[in-house]
């Protein structure tokens, strides 16, 4: 993880099963933490990012449950950023940006897409192993 997200007050982790009812606990998970940390769930990020979140976690379930039996979210964020990732243990990492151009999934195109749009980044990290992977968005607040 960088520095500055690193540098970021609030953070939680949460790992679930790779199962359909992950997407759902994430999302609750998230609106609740950020809540915690006083980002009202009506910012214009909030939404979107609980979209970008639930696609990426529906990824996880749908494509690395095989060699993933769980799926883990963090949450981060500050004053004006928000930061989540999505980590996973298959070694499979999409091209993210080649998404937005429509070679990658319609899941990924819409990650990218609300993710840009917001004028936030994405960036697939590879485990050091190179068994798994973890997706990290970060939006500004």
């Amino acid at each position: 993880m960088s520095a500055q997200l690193e540098a970021l007050p609030h953070r939680h982790v949460l790992t679930l099963p790779s199962e359909p009812s992950a997407v759902r606990s994430a999302r609750e998970t998230a609106e609740q933490a950020l809540v915690e940390w006083g980002i009202g769930l009506r910012h214009p990020a909030v939404d979107p990012a609980l979209l970008i979140l639930a696609e990426l976690v529906t990824n996880s379930v749908r494509h690395a449950a095989v060699l993933s039996p769980t799926v883990t979210v963090i949450y981060a964020a500050g004053r004006d950023c928000l930061a989540f990732a999505v980590h996973d243990r298959h070694p499979y990492q999409p091209p993210l940006y080649g998404a937005v151009t429509g070679t990658g999934t319609s899941g990924l195109a819409t990650v990218m897409e609300l993710t840009l749009a917001l004028g936030g980044t994405a960036v697939v990290r590879a485990d050091a192993d190179g068994g798994g992977k973890s997706i990290w968005i970060t939006l500004p607040l």
